[in-house]
């Protein structure tokens, strides 16, 4: 059973800093693809950032330069650092992992991550 864990999610003040954390078990961890999505209030739920199998990453715009996704694959963690954040930044985040040659995406729960201005 695969089960992805977000933790570290909370309120911040704007300018300030989070790190989130997803616990992976269920899946071979070091073959899958990791993601970051975040979902606001009344918004679609988007990218915000991807970290592959080989450690390659991307990032939506609106988050290059002050968040950073990193794997540790001794520990099945993906994390997320989150700095001078903003209340747009405000939304549940989502972990993710997907094979790259599979359709099939596995989802965390979601934490959620408020920042005040």
């Amino acid at each position: 059973q695969v089960q992805l864990v977000e933790s570290g999610g909370g309120l911040v003040q704007a300018g300030g800093s989070l790190r989130l954390s997803c616990a992976a078990s269920g899946i071979i961890f070091s073959l899958d693809d990791m993601y970051w999505y975040r979902q606001a209030p009344g918004k679609q739920r988007e990218l915000v950032a991807e970290i592959t199998s080989g450690g390659s990453t991307n990032y939506a715009d609106t988050v290059k330069g002050r968040f950073t996704i990193s794997r540790i694959n001794a520990k099945n963690t993906v994390y997320l650092q989150m700095n001078s954040l903003t209340p747009e930044d405000t939304a549940v985040y989502y972990c993710a992992a997907q094979l790259p040659t599979f359709p099939q995406r596995y989802w965390g729960q979601g934490t959620q991550v408020t920042v005040s201005s």
